[in-house]
């Protein structure tokens, strides 16, 4: 049976229907808004498999092209792997319902999320947050609480729901953010250096929508809704639990709050260890159970310590930052770098400078787009001390490098101002907390020391969040440990005027604006003080690129003078690169980049497209080549594909009977442009440039009768559109 709950949402219906597609998933729904509309269908097996130490969920959001009406590009004509955006959107899926599966639920579940109608105007992944939540609320999957998403943007100081792509560039928030029924529970977004009130505002309008959706699932679950499964808690063995307590109970917090990360790691495993022989013998491969118990206590130690006397497991305060250093250019033939490290967090950041042709080339449902900033964000396991195998970038390290991307782009230079393609890479050295935010430190200072005009430096904290009932704790710039056993992970961007990006992670069911307010305060206030440091090694960029930077030179042509640069088959513009050296890329406007690394030759190249498109004036001596020759006088190639024509009255100031009395083809000759009519033709003289030439023989042309191009004996100088001569009157008729 179909059941179909539907609203208005800023104009447009959103509806949500399910029993007409994939009714084996166990819950599935179709969620449709204005004519972009995605499937989502959740599955879970019955029974769990062996404890992962992790709940096993995996939320998959994939783009068809055919929802667009379009056919894959390339050789493959089917969807491969994920694109980033993809990635992105599953990851916007994933951060807010992970939280609210049941603790005792260990079976391995699936969302998959697709896109199977996309009007290229309204984006699809709120509409899978919607549709994922909703799957899995009518399902018999435990699920804890219905939450719904949305979008909100602000075009002219007025806030919007879910605006249009469209809508979005004239927008200076694009922020996505979810909720339940009771409170927020993820944010994540972009904006132009705007105010911590006004981000508070944006969340407080959306949230009042997202209370509306969630009340919408709710009725569908209502009419169509499973019961939920029961969930049968482990059995505990208490005896067990009991004899670990007494053997780490007392010891835990002293090593839980040994400022080393490296030691405190080495005595939990040291303690592990030591439990695990004297308890083996009775309890054999008893390890992970005793791993459990420890994080157990440790967990609920740091938490009581925090909450009670407001000390961290570093000895630092609620609000301390952990010391920052920074260093720029110690990579010497990088265009630009950067090494940033706060505590035992460490990122390198390079920066590399590249012509139009380096930007990145994106074909997705929305349409063909490019981008000229590229921020790659690695974390390799050395990092952590770990070892494994090195693969391509994983979802958490596309997801950290987006949403540092997304920061620094709002002070980058226009293109106008600074023609290059960027790409930054940040390599995570050391990570002990928040490396995507000394990723965004981190290229700030690279972007200045290679060079980058910037607006201003940017900087980001992580802010973090102890919460135990009514007792709450704010925490900045948290520790790895604070993120694994805190219950937020709020990550802030920005410069002195405002803020630029944010994420937030939640581990528990939501939380109020007011905790949000505090949060962001503290986290301004980190801002301030890391931008502080930060300007002591560089508060503005460098004067001069890199010498092993590109150069580039940007020109206008008339977009009917492109061919002729190009030429047939890129014959032209392959031999000008080849001579030059050069990159040479041309836009349908007209709009030319030339970029070499040597400054001559990116000059050379300009002057030789200036001299393919430049255009003869009245009175400018050329000189030209004898392409041809007639009765009448002689064509003169003056530029290229540009001719002229040279009359036989205008060779010297004597009768020349014969024009090869005087010059043959390929003749090299020096004329001087007196005339260009109205459709272009040209007429040129030698004779003004000889000695005794000037206004006199004007003149006398005049008495004789020339009247732009035509005289009572000579043929029209006729060319067509592109450029060539055509055959004279005369000769046409003879």
């Amino acid at each position: 049976m179909i059941e179909k709950v539907e609203m208005e949402i800023g104009g447009r219906t959103l509806s949500i229907e399910t029993g007409r597609f994939a009714k084996q998933a166990h819950g599935a729904v179709a969620v449709r808004f204005a004519d972009t509309m995605i499937l989502a269908a959740a599955c879970a097996e019955k029974e769990a498999r062996e404890d992962r130490g992790f709940f096993p969920l995996t939320v998959d959001y994939r783009e068809k092209t055919s929802a667009a009406g379009k056919i894959p590009g390339g050789f493959f004509k089917r969807e491969g792997r994920p694109s980033e955006k993809e990635i992105l959107s599953s990851r916007i899926i994933d951060r807010p319902i992970r939280p609210l599966f049941p603790d005792g639920f260990k079976c391995e579940t699936q969302v998959l999320i697709t896109v199977l109608s996309s009007d290229q105007e309204n984006d699809s992944d709120i509409l899978g947050l919607i549709g994922a939540s909703a799957a899995l609320s009518i399902s018999d999957i435990p699920f804890d609480e219905t939450i719904a998403g949305v979008r909100v943007g602000r075009i002219a100081g007025e806030f919007v729901i879910n605006p249009t792509l469209q809508q979005l560039e004239d927008s200076d928030m694009n922020i996505i953010m979810a909720g339940s029924a009771d409170a927020v529970t993820m944010v994540e977004g972009g904006c132009k250096e705007i105010s911590e009130d006004d981000l508070l505002g944006a969340l407080s309008f959306g949230y009042d929508v997202i209370k509306k959706i969630v009340v919408l699932i709710d009725e569908l679950k209502a009419r169509a809704g499973k019961p939920k499964r029961e969930i049968v808690p482990p059995e505990v063995d208490e005896d067990f639990v009991s004899k670990v307590n007494d053997r780490v109970a007392s010891v835990i917090p002293e090593i839980n709050f040994t400022p080393d990360k490296h030691e405190r790691s080495n005595a939990f495993d040291e303690l592990i260890s030591k439990t695990v022989e004297e308890l083996e013998e009775e309890y054999p491969e008893c390890k992970r159970k005793v791993v459990t118990i420890v994080e157990e206590i440790e967990k609920a130690d740091m938490r009581k310590r925090i909450i009670a006397d407001g000390k961290r497991m570093d000895g630092r305060g609620l609000t301390d930052v952990r010391e920052v250093t920074c260093e720029t250019g110690i990579l010497p033939r990088t265009h630009g770098s950067a090494l940033f490290t706060r505590g035992q967090t460490q990122a390198l950041a390079t920066v590399t400078l590249g012509s139009k042709a380096d930007e990145q080339r994106i074909d997705d449902i929305m349409g063909e787009t490019t981008k000229s900033l590229m921020l790659h964000y690695n974390f390799p396991p050395y990092s952590v001390g770990e070892v494994r195998p090195q693969r391509g970038p994983g979802r958490r390290e596309i997801g950290h490098g987006a949403l540092a991307e997304r920061s620094v782009e709002k002070i980058l230079p226009t293109e106008d101002a600074f023609p290059y393609t960027i790409r930054i890479v940040s390599d995570i050295l050391e990570s002990n907390g928040s490396s995507s935010m000394a990723t965004v430190c981190g290229s700030s200072l690279a972007l200045m020391d290679a060079g980058v005009p910037v607006k201003c430096p940017i900087a980001g904290i992580a802010m973090g969040l102890i919460k135990e009932g009514d007792n709450v704790a704010v925490l900045t710039d948290i520790l790895g440990q604070e993120d694994h056993y805190g219950d937020m992970d709020f990550k802030v961007t920005g410069t002195r005027d405002g803020i630029c990006a944010f994420q937030m992670d939640l581990k528990v069911t939501g939380i109020s604006l007011d905790i949000m307010r505090a949060a962001l305060q503290q986290a301004r206030d980190a801002r301030l003080h890391i931008l502080e440091v930060m300007d002591r090694t560089i508060d503005k960029p460098r004067a001069e690129l890199s010498s092993y930077a590109p150069r580039i030179f940007i020109m206008k042509i008339k977009p009917d003078k492109i061919g002729m640069v190009i030429g047939p088959g890129g014959k032209m513009i392959r031999q000008i690169i080849e001579e030059t050296g050069a990159k040479i890329d041309i836009e349908d406007d007209g709009t030319v980049f030339i970029s070499a690394v040597d400054q001559s030759a990116g000059q050379k190249a300009r002057e030789t497209i200036e001299s393919l498109i430049e255009e003869p004036e009245i009175g400018k001596v050329y000189e030209g080549k004898v392409k041809r020759i007639a009765a009448f006088g002689a064509f003169i190639e003056i530029l290229p594909n540009t001719d002229g024509l040279l009359h036989i009255s205008e060779i010297d100031h004597h009768r020349i009977e014969r024009v090869e009395d005087v010059m043959r083809l390929n003749d090299s000759v020096t004329v001087k442009v007196i005339d260009i009519d109205p459709e272009g033709k040209i007429r040129l003289s030698r004779k003004v440039l000889l000695p005794g030439g000037g206004e006199r023989d004007r003149d006398e042309r005049s008495d004789r009768g020339y009247r732009s191009g035509r005289d009572s004996r000579g043929p029209r100088n006729d060319r067509n559109d592109r450029g060539r001569s055509r055959r004279p009157d005369r000769e046409r008729k003879g």
